[in-house]
């Protein structure tokens, strides 16, 4: 056996025991023991995937169903984990944020704005003839066609990362496209409660439509101003406050705070999700002379609670849709990678760029995942979708995710 072999199955020999006592009397210990063991699994799984040749994160998803409440044995706490998973999506954004400057943004919007919601359209459109095949409603068909038209900010990021385009021009053209995605899919979960009566075939009210929708869009902008107004001031300053303090571990502190605190308040008082307020944070950091530090100190966490989410997604996989649904799996699958990647190819190409950029923002927008989980998870609160479609999104997630990596090496031969 190769030496470095030895390193996965030490870990799996080190974890057993945890896992014997994770299964065993009740405790009172659930953050500690779901750090402890997803991030253990993921060492394992990653490794191991590492080792033959596949990305890692294919070892993460793995893990993740290992440790899921769907397979025997050990099961992680399915509460906690997304939990954390969130802040791996909070501080990717914040460092992409601070690699990104409002001029990029702009610069971009003129592909990325028609882009993403002629793409967003043209994939509900798949799902509501999907869903319209299967006997669903227009609601349900709506829902999940938003929920196969958003990629995920994580496999984004790292497939960008991976291939070194994170500062590319196609590599901003998918960021600003997926911006856009996030900000369209906000006012989904605004609207769709509101509209989920009428779709139900109930009258609409709509004063409280238009009120809804006006009040979001103000907090929105708002939340915008302040950061680019405000924040822009005080970031920057803050940051080379603590710089001249010349604590290291107070600098730290200082960025975590920061993507986490303005994570956390864009989403409680200005209903804007966790990942754009962390995204619109880095944006105003990036004005700091020490933008660079603050994205090298948080890089390792990044990369840990990064792993914790692709082990979240695993565990929400039920192998079981493979086999009652198989060709209902496969069509929201073909959807995802192949449906969503043709319309992205065509729109980038209509728009006038180049063969190149086309192939590379289609196939890293070939996935979905968070935004995803939560529309279908809202689809069924308000009784638009069946029990079954929480089952076909998220192993459609898990399938794309893992083929995403692969699906970007293709597109090189393609060039």
């Amino acid at each position: 056996m190769k030496p470095s072999l030895y390193l996965p199955l030490l870990s799996s020999a080190l974890l057993l025991p945890l896992a014997a006592f994770a299964a065993g009397d009740a405790h009172d210990e659930a953050l500690i023991e779901t750090l402890a063991i997803g991030l253990g699994f993921a060492f394992v799984g990653g490794f191991i995937a590492f080792r033959l040749g596949l990305p890692p994160l294919i070892g993460y998803l793995v893990a993740g169903v290992s440790v899921g409440p769907f397979t025997p044995g050990l099961i992680v706490d399915a509460t906690i984990a997304p939990q954390l998973a969130e802040i791996g999506v909070i501080l990717l954004m914040f460092g992409v944020g601070m690699h990104f400057s409002i001029r990029d943004l702009m610069r971009v919007r003129r592909i990325a704005v028609p882009g993403a919601i002629a793409q967003i359209a043209l994939a509900t459109a798949m799902g509501i003839g999907l869903a319209e095949f299967w006997g669903w409603t227009l609601g349900g068909g709506i829902v999940l066609g938003l929920a196969l038209s958003v990629a995920s900010t994580v496999v984004l990021l790292k497939a960008l990362e991976a291939r070194g385009m994170l500062q590319s021009e196609d590599g901003q053209i998918a960021i600003g496209w997926l911006i856009v995605e996030d900000l369209v899919m906000v006012l989904a979960l605004v609207l769709l409660p509101a509209l989920a009566g009428p779709l139900r075939g109930e009258a609409l009210d709509l004063n409280a439509l238009l009120r809804s929708l006006g009040l979001t869009l103000a907090m929105i902008a708002l939340f915008v101003v302040l950061m680019l107004v405000v924040g822009k001031r005080v970031f920057p300053w803050l940051l080379a406050r603590v710089e001249k303090s010349g604590s290291a571990e107070l600098f730290t502190l200082a960025a975590i705070t920061l993507s986490l605190g303005v994570a956390f308040i864009s989403a409680e008082l200005f209903g804007v999700s966790f990942a754009l307020g962390a995204f619109f944070a880095g944006i105003v950091v990036n004005e700091s002379d020490h933008s660079h530090r603050a994205a090298d100190e948080l890089r390792p966490f990044q990369d840990a609670f990064a792993a914790l989410f692709f082990v979240s997604v695993g565990m929400l996989f039920d192998p079981m849709i493979v086999v009652t649904a198989p060709l209902s799996l496969l069509a929201v699958v073909a959807v995802i990678v192949i449906g969503k990647s043709v319309v992205a190819y065509a729109i980038v190409r209509v728009l006038g760029w180049s063969n190149g950029t086309a192939l590379n923002v289609s196939a890293a927008l070939a996935q979905i995942g968070e935004f995803s989980f939560i529309l279908i998870g809202l689809g069924l609160t308000l009784e638009l979708v069946p029990k079954q479609a929480q089952g076909l999104v998220v192993a459609g997630a898990l399938i794309s995710i893992a083929v995403n990596p692969l699906v970007l090496r293709l597109t090189t031969r393609f060039r």
